[in-house]
């Protein structure tokens, strides 16, 4: 296992090759929670993410090894980018292998740092499979979590936290392969062994969970998630020793609960977090790590390379789950006016019209009549039920959604 010894040696290998990042104080989440809460932004890191971190360590920890074929990996995205830009600051050739749902912005990134990279395999460990037979052939294989260097290199982040805050109380980390959380873990109870450490992990594929449940790693199905940095199907076997022994807990959040959290963030921070930095925030919000008042808390955001359209479907997504955006579909008379006043009304209540479209000769549907189709911004729920109730007083009884 990894020691703390071994992460202090990896803050010597990787200074001045990386940032260290902030760690804020959130007041709003803060009086949202009950407890003291503290956000450390890993999306301010070198490619977005803390895996630039164990992808350094893992390169300049055995730079002396590394042949002219240079190294090798598979990633869903954030451990590519990281590996390309430690390889490209060393001056090493890298290869990526990533599975084929990976997002066409994250393969590019990693062309952009400038990795060759293979798109091949249904799943992280499949790619994983591929970059272990290429590697044979003369590269290095860094491992995305199950790498003692990797490990290492994440851990500087625990290192990192009680320099900031001595007297944190408990760390929540997102969970995939288990590198960052055994590295954290390490470094954090290495020197202040009752702070307490918890996993996020998305329900979508619980591998943490379920390994801790049966006492080894287990192979899970994963669904699609919108955490997609995480979805890994089986944690580390280096790595489990570790949960087992220094992880509090590990918990589980929804696809709901991920993307309101990203919404939170983006709103009252101004952060953009990917699907697998914000689980950390829903595990606080969702209640399934209780806090006591004043509890100092620190929030991993791991990362906040999320695609474009995705970022963009996932704030309409959590808009409309909150409250925040109102959708109602009706049937209006197709004479002059009518849409006008329907409009009107809308207005006269304060809410903002984001989106409209309307269709006539519906089959079913009056010739007579068009329907409406209406995405509203109101204030929240109560103010769209006041919008609601408006519409329907004004005649507008058809209302659908």
């Amino acid at each position: 296992m990894v020691s703390l010894s071994d992460i202090r040696t990896a803050v010597e290998l990787i200074r001045g090759r990386v940032l260290h990042t902030p760690l804020v104080y959130s007041p709003t989440l803060s009086s949202l929670s009950g407890a003291e809460v503290y956000l450390k932004l890993e999306t301010l890191q070198l490619a977005g993410s803390f895996k630039v971190r164990g992808a350094m360590a893992g390169i300049l920890g055995r730079k002396g090894t590394i042949g002219a074929l240079g190294v090798i990996t598979a990633s869903a995205g954030n451990h590519a980018q990281g590996v390309a830009v430690a390889a490209r600051e060393t001056g090493i050739p890298a290869t990526i292998v990533m599975p084929a749902w990976t997002s066409i912005t994250k393969q590019e990134a990693a062309k952009g740092y400038g990795a060759e990279v293979i798109v091949q395999g249904s799943s992280l460990e499949e790619s994983l499979e591929a970059a272990r037979r290429l590697a044979a052939g003369g590269r290095t294989l860094i491992h995305p979590y199950d790498d003692p260097l990797v490990v290492a290199g994440q851990g500087t982040i625990g290192l990192e936290i009680l320099e900031s805050l001595p007297d944190a109380d408990t760390v929540i980390v997102p969970v995939g392969g288990g590198g960052l959380i055994a590295g954290i873990a390490t470094a954090v109870k290495g020197i202040r062994p009752n702070i307490r450490i918890v996993g996020a992990q998305a329900a979508a594929c619980p591998s943490a969970v379920a390994a801790l449940a049966a006492g080894k790693v287990v192979r899970v199905n994963a669904q699609k998630t919108i955490a997609d940095g995480i979805r890994v199907q089986q944690i580390g076997e280096s790595v489990f020793p570790v949960l087992q022994e220094k992880v509090d807990g590990v918990v589980l959040v929804g696809e709901e609960e991920i993307a309101l959290a990203m919404l939170l963030l983006l709103e009252r921070k101004r952060v953009i977090a990917e699907g697998a930095g914000a689980v950390t925030l829903a595990a606080l919000m969702n209640g399934q790590v209780p806090v006591r008042r004043g509890e100092k808390v620190v929030l991993i955001v791991s990362g906040g390379n999320v695609d474009s359209f995705l970022l963009e479907r996932v704030m309409r997504y959590g808009l409309r789950r909150s409250g925040r955006i109102l959708h109602i579909t009706t049937r209006i008379e197709d004479t002059p006016g009518n849409l006008a006043r329907l409009l009107g009304v809308i207005a006269s209540e304060g809410g903002n019209i984001l989106q409209i479209n309307h269709v006539r000769a519906e089959p079913g549907m009056p010739l007579q009549d068009i329907e409406v189709s209406i995405d509203i911004e109101v204030r929240g729920q109560p103010h769209g039920d006041e919008l609601r109730k408006a519409l329907r007083e004004q005649g507008y009884a058809s209302i659908l959604s």
